[in-house]
């Protein structure tokens, strides 16, 4: 169950941005709150995925076709 809960999470990073957003800005906090809503992971998990390169997530996240984003509900607070 775990290995779907880390799949989920990658997901999400590479597919919704105000996730990955939020994420960028307060990896722990995001990660929390995933799993007061039932993401189960565990401390070594969070440490994992909160130690990968935050420019990885952009970068990967920049060639997935659009088609397969969440779409964005909210302006970003700058606009």
């Amino acid at each position: 169950m775990t290995q779907r809960n880390i799949e989920i999470v990658i997901g999400r990073l590479l597919t919704d941005e105000e996730f990955r957003d939020t994420f960028l800005t307060d990896p722990e906090e995001s990660l929390r709150a995933l799993v007061e809503r039932g993401v189960h992971l565990t401390q070594s998990e969070i440490a994992a995925l909160t130690a990968i390169d935050s420019r990885l997530w952009l970068r990967v996240a920049g060639e997935i076709d659009p088609r397969l984003l969440k779409a964005r509900l909210t302006l970003p607070d700058d606009e």
